[in-house]
């Protein structure tokens, strides 16, 4: 028959056991947020495209990412590495406070540039929202100050992209929420990411064309 001291190291293992369990099924998400942080709400210009009863076609990658083999600001090219479309948009999200933000989300696409002389890297992510009103809940969601989360690494986007150097801009267009996010790669910290943010800008240029095909 086992000792009473056998049985308690038995009983205290499998407490102890039972509770790594629960730390690591409760634990809070972590990963890389932008050390400064943009957020814009929708406005009156895509009213248009408030919902998505009234702009029903669905995200392709051709419509966003189909022309952005190559973007160029006043000399400063950002490549496109790799492209992505999915209808689970939890998993371009870290984080519960920002999963629970993109409820209703039906889909994202996701874009990894790298240009500057492969000094900088980016992302572009587009999360298609019931509404505006939820568009505005994610960008408020995503900015950092919260806590709640942000983006996933994007496929195709350098291991060396420097979060803690990096700048973003999220903004609610009609029922969509773009997510413009671009970081020194390596030890290139003070290289500059205005001009390559600005020119992963350009491809908000999608929900222009559907405000005015819905005109």
């Amino acid at each position: 028959m086992p000792s009473r001291t056998l049985i308690v190291a038995a009983v205290a293992g499998v407490l102890a056991a039972a509770g790594a369990v629960v730390f690591l099924l409760t634990r809070p998400e972590t990963g890389p947020s932008p050390a400064y942080f943009r957020g814009e709400g929708t406005s009156a210009l895509y009213a248009p495209i408030a919902t998505r009863g009234q702009d029903p076609a669905p995200l392709t990658e051709q419509e966003l990412f189909g022309q952005a083999a190559r973007l160029v600001e006043q000399g400063v090219t950002m490549e496109r590495r790799g492209a992505a479309l999915s209808a689970d948009c939890g998993e371009a999200l870290w984080g519960s406070g920002v999963k629970a933000a993109a409820a209703g989300c039906a889909g994202v696409a996701r874009a990894s540039f790298t240009g500057a002389g492969g000094a900088v890297s980016g992302q572009y992510a587009v999360f298609d929202m019931p509404d505006g009103a939820a568009a505005d809940r994610l960008v408020a969601a995503l900015d950092p100050r919260r806590g709640g989360g942000f983006l996933r690494a994007a496929p195709g986007q350098p291991p060396s992209f420097d979060a803690g150097h990096s700048r973003a801009a999220a903004r609610a267009l009609g029922h969509f929420v773009v997510v413009n996010w671009v970081g020194p790669v390596g030890d290139e910290r003070t290289a500059d990411l205005t001009l390559p943010q600005l020119a992963l800008e350009r491809l908000g240029a999608f929900a222009q064309r559907r405000v005015l095909a819905a005109g």
